[in-house]
């Protein structure tokens, strides 16, 4: 799964939506998911890696993630 979504202003709220579409998706096995400069927040990346984590057969995850919101407890957040 490829998604752009760069510069969209999804919010945390929008990332709540995409975290749970994503964890119906439990047959994935790849992702390409673009979420710079969204505003998503600390709650948004946890919504995000809970949906995520759902994802039992993902073999390959890439994530780009820039966002002055999170950068600084970025590692904490993701793990």
């Amino acid at each position: 799964m490829n998604l752009d979504l760069g510069d969209n202003r999804i919010g945390e709220n929008g990332v709540k939506y995409l975290g749970e579409g994503i964890s119906k998706c439990v047959t994935l096995t790849s992702i390409y998911l673009d979420l710079i400069f969204n505003s998503i927040g600390e709650n948004g990346f946890k919504y995000l890696g809970k949906g995520i984590s759902k994802c039992e057969s993902l073999t390959s995850l890439d994530l780009v993630l820039w966002d002055d919101t999170f950068r600084d407890n970025s590692e904490r957040i993701l793990n």
